[in-house]
């Protein structure tokens, strides 16, 4: 495990701490996919709480808002006496696109801290969808990694990426939009069942869960290339690792 450890920081990649429950996560490293984006959700071997599960909804409110907020809104007013608009922001900036494409377009650069905001804010986003899909029914952290994993190596943005491609990245990846549509149909069917198979059995069925948690490592590696542009490897249509 030292080796796989060494080599996953070698690459880039943070190195997993020890953890009993990140089993499924170090038989995940040792694959070491050739794509530059890894994930996974340990499979939650064990009974689900029923209860959270019926009400999964209604429970993961406060997160799904917290969540929400760090996006943002900006509003702006009409001063009727003064005849100006005052724009109020509120929340956070959600991923940093522009920024980083205008970085990397004009300047080749990716500034470190927003590689960082960009990959901690995908974690927690993750999070949050694997409880809203029944994977895991510990309630989301806003900093530990908990079941889900995800991790993608900082870029060397003057020899690994080019900086005209970010301009058209978004439009390139349309045929995985048209994909992953119909591919999320599939999670929301799985979803219900799953739903009722937990309130039944207390499991998730492990076919049912893989689909979804290849859907989400597909939906990752789009926004991987697309949005936070931290590879220039066009996303294979694969819902494989």
């Amino acid at each position: 495990m030292g080796n796989t450890e060494e080599a996953a920081r070698g690459r880039g990649f943070s190195a997993p701490g020890p953890h009993p429950g990140h089993v499924r996560r170090r038989a995940y490293l040792r694959t070491m996919s050739d794509y530059p984006l890894r994930f996974a959700v340990d499979y939650p071997d064990r009974p689900l709480n029923r209860l959270t599960t019926l009400f999964r909804v209604f429970v993961a409110i406060p997160i799904v808002v917290l969540l929400s907020s760090i996006s943002g809104f900006s509003s702006a007013p009409y001063d009727e006496v003064g005849g100006q608009a005052t724009t109020i922001v509120v929340g956070g900036v959600g991923l940093l696109f522009l920024p980083v494409l205008l970085m990397l377009v004009f300047r080749e650069k990716y500034p470190r801290w927003w590689f960082d905001w960009n990959l901690q804010l995908q974690r927690f986003a993750n999070r949050v969808a694997a409880y809203m899909f029944l994977m895991d029914d510990r309630y989301p952290a806003t900093d530990e990694e908990q079941s889900v994993h995800l991790d993608y190596p900082y870029p060397d943005a003057p020899q690994e990426l080019n900086r005209a491609l970010p301009l058209f990245k978004w439009l390139l990846a349309i045929p995985h939009y048209v994909v992953l549509a119909v591919l999320f149909l599939g999670v929301l069917i799985a979803l219900i069942i799953s739903w009722f198979a937990i309130l039944f059995t207390g499991r998730y069925p492990r076919g049912l869960f893989d689909y979804v948690e290849g859907v989400m490592r597909w939906h990752n590696r789009v926004i991987a290339y697309a949005f936070t542009l931290i590879t220039d490897r066009y996303p294979p249509f694969s819902l494989q690792p």
